[in-house]
């Protein structure tokens, strides 16, 4: 029996007048979408934007809330606490179902963005209080976690649904983590690269680190990021293979 991943991409990440990624031509291929709640990018007006679009296509509404770092993008890390992360989280997530909700969607899930992201992977204190307002979200709202994290653990351990979720276009650490962007070749820029790594997590269940070692990841929902240049051609491709 096949087995479907979803496919989903961070967007709404332009703010004003600036543009990045094209994003209402990437719903026509996605299944669900993270949507930017203006701490790291994006304003009310492409929120209310995106919404209405996703709504119309019937792709699946997310919350993408990061840490409060508009010039750094959300990419820096930052000594919050659990209580920090939580409030984060319900606030981000609550401007952006003001939205859905006045047009008759339905929020469907939380992805943290950015270095949240990542230091909840690592963290299980501040993955637990990521849970934990996903959890007070109610309606059954779907946490989207790094696959084999300490997100999943928490998510497990509270009863929150979690889909785990891999990379085509990022390297892993022999841990399971995602390479830093910092780090050389942590990004991979080759799309044929960037489909075989896909192809693998989602039929094979494993990825191959930075050391050649393997890693075994259970891919859920596949990240196609929508600021790419070739993420709209990209997401064609990996939508007709998968």
């Amino acid at each position: 029996m096949k087995r479907k991943i979803d496919l989903n991409s961070d967007m709404g990440e332009g703010f004003g007048v600036w543009e990045m990624g094209d994003d209402f031509a990437l719903l026509d291929y996605v299944d669900s979408t993270n949507i930017a709640c203006a701490w790291h990018a994006g304003d009310p007006e492409r929120m209310k934007n995106l919404v209405a679009a996703a709504i119309k296509k019937n792709v699946l509404i997310g919350s993408h809330p990061s840490l409060p770092d508009l010039l750094g993008f959300g990419r820096r890390e930052m000594a919050i606490t659990p209580n920090d992360a939580y409030n984060y989280v319900l606030y981000q997530t609550g401007a952006l179902q003001a939205f859905i909700q006045t047009q008759g969607g339905k929020l469907h899930h939380v992805k943290p963005h950015g270095a949240l992201y990542n230091q909840a992977a690592k963290d299980l204190k501040l993955a637990r209080a990521i849970a934990q307002a996903v959890k007070d979200l109610g309606n059954g709202v779907i946490l989207y976690g790094l696959a084999s994290s300490c997100v999943v653990q928490a998510a497990q351990e509270l009863n929150v649904p979690i889909w785990q979720e891999v990379f085509a276009d990022r390297r892993y650490t022999p841990e399971g983590y995602l390479a830093p962007r910092s780090q050389a070749n942590a990004l991979i820029e080759d799309e044929g690269e960037a489909v075989a790594q896909a192809l693998r997590m989602a039929n094979e269940g494993e990825v191959q680190a930075l050391d050649g070692s393997i890693v075994k990841v259970q891919a859920d929902t596949l990240c196609i990021h929508g600021d790419g240049a070739s993420a709209l051609d990209f997401a064609k491709k990996i939508r007709s293979l998968l």
